[in-house]
This record gives structure tokens, C-alpha cells and sequence, in this order.
């Protein structure tokens, strides 16, 4: 049996591909598992610098495997179970991964596929991908932190048509409204996200894993909370190595080696 989950690790960038294309990536029990184990072990790999998601054919991901979603018909508490042993772990892990996570949305993003690409820090799309919130066309809310991620790129507003309403968009609209970074023709989409990666990859690690951490804490804190956090983060950040690098690398006129330490 093939793997569900395809793994890469070039350069300091680890590529995690979603592989069941004849189901257009449908989150499978084990396909979950799978990439909740690879997202945690990333997070303590020092080799991993940075992670990009995507998926395998034509799809990014279509949401959860319908057929396993109709077995559970009905069995709450093990729906319960199943997301916070499986896709809970999954957004958390992006959530509070001290390192950048890209998607690459290569195709259509539909439910919990959709709510997948929104819990990454950035997420690039082809031009001829779409983003259903498809969830209430099976009478079932978003997950994998989707309820807290959308309303935070679009608005409440936006958020609420989106989902009450089980609209979609294509990924030209999705870039105009802020819910991805940037649409791309497809034959371009694989050179520029990789290239991101790497440039990634190449960053100060632990700065951007600070970085990401002072902006999730910022949007539950105050002013004088975020500004408390950041004089503690940046005191941390003045006793790296990269920092060290950094600095020496500006009085030397050259461009910085930085080792994510």
C-alpha cells in the first residue's frame, strides 16, 4: 500500500505531501495520524527549518473522507475523540511550531482541506485552485481551528457568509479578501513556493519562531501586554547565534549565514 504521506527533506525545508489523489486527498484516519506525527516531530527536528504542505494530482485536499465521516454518523463523543487526538493536533502543531509553515495549495481546498491551508502562517495557491467552506452542506462546523483562523483573515463578517452560506471562492478572490497570501498560474506556482521555502529555511529559525509566537499572543493581548512580551522575546533574540552572525555579517558588508541557532 502507498504512503498517504509523502515526506521531503531538502535543505532545511521539510515538504509534507498529502497522497491519496485518487480521493483527492480526503483526510483519511490514517492519513491524519500520519501528518499530526510528521508536524510533531518537525517541531524538535533542528534539521527542519521550515515545513511546506501541499497535496498529490489535482487537489489539495477535499476535507475529510466521507465514507469513514458516514460510519461516525451519529457517535459524538467518537467525533470528539477524533479531533482532538487527530486534526486538533494537526492545528496545533502549526499553530505553535516555532518555525514557518507554508501550504501550497496546488488545487481545490474544501472543508477541513480548506480549514488545513488556513491554519498555515502562509499560504500560496495556483489561480485555478477554489476554497470551499463546505462544512454546512453536511450540517457539520468548521475544524482544525478553522472557526478561529477565518474570521482572523477575512472578518467576522466575511467569515459568517462564508460558512453559514458554504461559499466558495477562487483563488483570485481568495487573494483580494486576504484569505491567502498570493494566486499564481500554475506553472509557476511549484518554482515560487519553493523558493520561499528555502529563503525560509534560511531565516533566523528561532526569530521567526519568536516572531510567530509574539503575533498569536498579540491577538488575545493588550497593547501593554504585547509590548511586555516583546521586550522578553527580544532580550531572547540578542543572545543567538544568528544574531551574532547577523550583526557581524552588516559590519562586514556580506550577507548572513544564519543556522537557526
Amino acid at each position: 500500500m502507498a504512503e498517504e504521506l509523502e515526506r521531503t527533506l531538502k535543505g532545511g525545508a521539510l515538504t509534507l505531501t498529502l497522497a491519496r489523489p485518487d480521493a483527492r486527498n480526503a483526510l483519511s484516519l490514517s492519513l491524519i495520524k500520519a501528518l499530526a506525527s510528521a508536524l510533531h516531530e518537525a517541531e524538535t527536528d533542528k534539521a527542519v527549518r521550515a515545513v511546506m504542505i501541499t497535496g498529490k494530482g489535482t487537489a489539495f485536499c477535499a476535507g475529510g473522507d466521507i465514507k469513514e465521516m458516514k460510519d461516525r454518523a451519529g457517535k459524538a463523543v467518537a467525533t470528539k475523540e477524533r479531533l482532538q487526538q487527530g486534526l486538533n493536533r494537526i492545528a496545533r502543531s502549526i499553530f505553535e511550531m516555532e518555525k514557518p509553515v507554508v501550504a501550497k495549495v496546488n488545487g481545490d481546498a474544501a472543508g477541513a482541506g480548506f480549514d488545513l491551508a488556513m491554519a498555515c502562517d502562509i499560504v500560496y495557491a495556483a489561480d485555478t485552485a477554489s476554497f470551499h467552506a463546505s462544512f454546512i452542506k453536511v450540517a457539520l462546523i468548521p475544524d482544525v481551528g478553522g472557526s478561529w483562523t477565518l474570521p482572523r483573515r477575512v472578518g467576522l463578517h466575511k467569515a459568517k457568509e462564508m460558512l453559514f452560506l458554504g461559499k466558495s471562492v477562487g483563488a483570485s478572490e481568495a487573494e483580494r479578501i486576504g484569505l491567502i497570501n498570493r494566486a499564481l498560474p500554475p506553472a509557476e506556482l511549484d518554482a515560487f513556493v519553493e523558493g520561499v521555502v528555502r529563503a525560509l529555511a534560511a531565516q533566523p529559525t528561532k526569530t521567526i519562531g519568536l516572531a510567530k509566537r509574539a503575533m498569536h499572543r498579540a491577538l488575545a493581548s493588550t497593547f501593554e501586554e504585547a509590548l511586555e512580551h516583546e521586550a522578553y522575546a527580544q532580550g531572547y533574540c540578542f543572545s543567538t547565534k544568528d544574531h551574532v552572525e547577523g550583526t557581524n555579517a552588516f559590519f562586514e558588508k556580506r550577507e548572513p549565514k544564519f543556522e537557526g541557532e
